[in-house]
């Protein structure tokens, strides 16, 4: 019985030293472009269900209604005096903190609007005020007119 010594076998060993290359040029290509995929404004996004804020302290509030008047508190106000009667209200406060409060139907740039002018008096807190979005589904049902 003779024994084959040919070297002519077929080598079933994986070379893994093209794959580990491969995967190191994709792992620092990812790295690399990842930060670059980021796109928008950097936010503190608040958690679904939230508790409403303790109000021991009086609160300033930029309202706008239906017919875009705009409030500070209860006292109407036009777009034009609003930053300069914010920053003589924020003169006395150590708290620069204000609440913003629009209707649902005005357009989005009058929203921007009178944020630019409430960021431009030096508040450094602007908090939105906005419903729950239960109550929000419950205020917007109409009743059953089927009587069932």
């Amino acid at each position: 019985m003779a024994l084959d010594t040919s070297s002519d076998r077929l080598m079933s060993d994986i070379n893994v030293t093209p794959f580990v290359d491969v995967m190191l040029v994709l792992l620092i290509i990812f790295m690399v472009s990842a930060p670059m995929m980021t796109q928008g404004v950097d936010v503190s996004l608040p958690k679904a269900v939230a508790k409403a804020l303790p109000s021991d302290t009086d609160q300033l509030m930029v309202t706008i209604d239906r017919e875009q008047r705009i409030y500070i508190n209860d006292s109407d106000v036009s777009l034009d005096s609003l930053k300069d009667k914010l920053i003589k209200i924020l003169k006395g406060r150590t708290d620069r903190e204000v609440y913003f409060r629009a209707d649902k139907d005005i357009s989005y740039g009058m929203a921007i609007r009178v944020m630019a002018e409430i960021k431009g008096a030096g508040v450094e807190k602007l908090g939105m005020v906005t419903l729950p979005l239960d109550m929000e589904q419950k205020k917007d049902k109409k009743p059953d007119s089927s009587g069932s």
